[in-house]
C-alpha cells in the first residue's frame, strides 16, 4: 500500500550559479499527516531552502533535480495557479520574523483575510469569521483584526502569524524558526500553542531550528543536516539520547544546560564547508575527531542503524559511536519532556 505524505521529498538536488556544490545534495524527507519532523543543523545547512521548497520558494536560477510533493501533488511540476492554489490552501508557512513577514501598513485583519479572499477561496465574510476563530483558538482576541503589527507584541505578533498560516486549512505547516525572535517565556508559550493546534487540526507540521531542546520536545521524528545533505535522522527520543553520527553528538554537546560542569562550553572546531569548494568524501571529515582516512576520500551512505528502527546515519564509524550520554539532560531518562512541560514551564514563570 502506498503511503500519501503530508510532505515528501526524494533525492532533492538543488545548484545556484556561483556554487561548486549544490546547496542540497540528495535530501529525503518525509512528514506523515498529524506527524511533527524537525530539521535541525547550524546556519547555511540547507534547513530553510529545504523547508521552501515545499512552497516552490526557490531561488532565481536554482537548478533542481529530484521530486517534491506535498499531500501526493508533485509541486516542482506544477503550472503557476496550481502553486497559487498550493500556497492558499494545502500548504503554509511559519516564518522567522513576524515584523518582517507582515506588512506594517496594512491592518492585521487585511493581512489575515487577503490571502484567502483575493484568489476568491473564501468570501470576505466568511474569511473574517475564520480568521475570528483562528484568533480565538491561538488564544488572541478578535479586536486585534483593526490593530496594525506595529501596535502590538513580537510573541503576539507571531501568534497572529500562526492563525493566518491557518488559513487555508492546509494539510502541511512549515515552521521556519517561528521562535528565534522571541523570549524563553513567549517561545514555550508558541511551541505549546503550535503542539495544540497541530493536534487539533491534524495536520503535518515541518519544524526547523536549530534549537535542540525545541526539537526534543515538539518532535516526533528528527532529521539532522549537515552542508546540504541528510546526515542522520530517526525517532526524536532514540536519537537525541543515542546519537550516531558525531555531527549530531557535537552539536548536542555544545547545547547549553543550567546543570552543566563549569567551564567553557565545547564547540565544533571548524566552520562549515564553502559553497564555492568541492566536497570530497564526508563533508564533516575536517571537523571531526574520529575521522579516518576512508572519511577522506569515500563519501558515507545514510544507513540503517542495527536494532534501532528508523534510525539511520550517513557515518563510516556509526557502529562505533557511543553516543553523547549528556544529551540525556535534553531529553531526559524517560524520553522527551513534550509540549506540555514546555507549556507548564512558561506557566511558571
Amino acid at each position: 500500500m502506498t503511503t500519501t505524505y503530508a510532505l515528501d521529498i526524494q533525492g532533492l538536488r538543488i545548484t545556484l550559479p556561483g556554487t561548486a556544490r549544490p546547496v542540497l545534495d540528495g535530501v529525503d524527507l518525509t512528514v506523515a499527516a498529524g506527524e511533527t519532523v524537525a530539521l535541525v543543523g547550524e546556519s547555511g545547512s540547507g534547513k530553510t531552502l529545504t523547508s521552501r521548497s515545499a512552497l516552490r520558494l526557490l531561488p532565481p536560477g536554482a537548478l533542481v533535480e529530484g521530486t517534491v510533493a506535498v499531500g501526493g501533488e508533485a509541486v516542482l511540476a506544477m503550472n503557476a495557479e496550481r502553486v497559487t492554489a498550493l500556497r492558499t490552501g494545502t500548504a503554509a508557512m511559519i516564518f522567522q520574523d513576524p515584523r518582517a513577514a507582515i506588512n506594517p501598513l496594512r491592518r492585521i485583519g487585511d493581512f489575515l483575510t487577503e490571502g484567502v479572499v483575493l484568489p476568491k477561496v473564501m468570501s470576505r465574510p466568511d474569511a473574517t469569521a475564520r480568521a475570528t476563530e483562528l484568533l480565538h483558538a491561538v488564544g488572541v482576541e478578535d479586536s486585534i483584526l483593526d490593530k496594525y503589527p506595529g501596535q502590538v507584541s513580537g510573541g503576539m505578533l507571531q501568534r497572529v502569524m500562526i492563525a493566518g498560516a491557518l488559513m487555508g486549512d492546509p494539510s502541511l505547516l512549515l515552521a521556519d524558526e517561528p521562535t528565534t525572535a522571541l523570549d524563553v517565556t513567549t517561545q514555550a508559550e508558541v511551541v505549546a500553542l503550535l503542539a495544540r493546534l497541530q493536534q487539533r487540526f491534524g495536520t503535518g507540521l515541518l519544524f526547523v531550528t536549530h534549537d535542540l531542546d525545541l526539537a526534543a520536545a515538539l518532535s516526533d521524528r528528527v532529521y539532522v543536516m549537515y552542508a546540504g545533505r541528510i546526515v542522520e535522522s530517526g525517532p526524536a527520543n532514540g536519537l537525541f539520547a543515542h546519537p550516531c553520527h558525531p555531527y549530531t553528538a557535537a552539536l548536542l554537546a555544545s547545547t547549553p544546560r543550567l546543570d552543566a560542569p563549569a567551564g567553557r562550553l565545547p564547540a565544533i572546531d571548524g566552520l562549515p564547508p564553502d559553497l564555492r569548494t568541492e566536497l570530497t568524501g564526508c563533508p564533516f571529515a575536517p571537523r571531526c575527531r574520529q575521522a579516518t582516512e576512508v572519511c577522506d576520500r569515500q563519501e558515507p551512505d545514510l544507513r540503517s542503524i542495527p536494532d534501532r528502527p528508523g534510525h539511520r546515519a550517513a557515518c563510516h564509524h556509526s557502529d562505533h559511536l557511543k553516543g553523547f550520554e549528556a544529551s540525556k539532560a535534553i531529553v531526559g531518562p524517560e524520553g522527551p519532556e513534550g509540549p506540555e512541560g514546555l507549556e507548564g514551564r512558561a506557566a511558571d514563570v
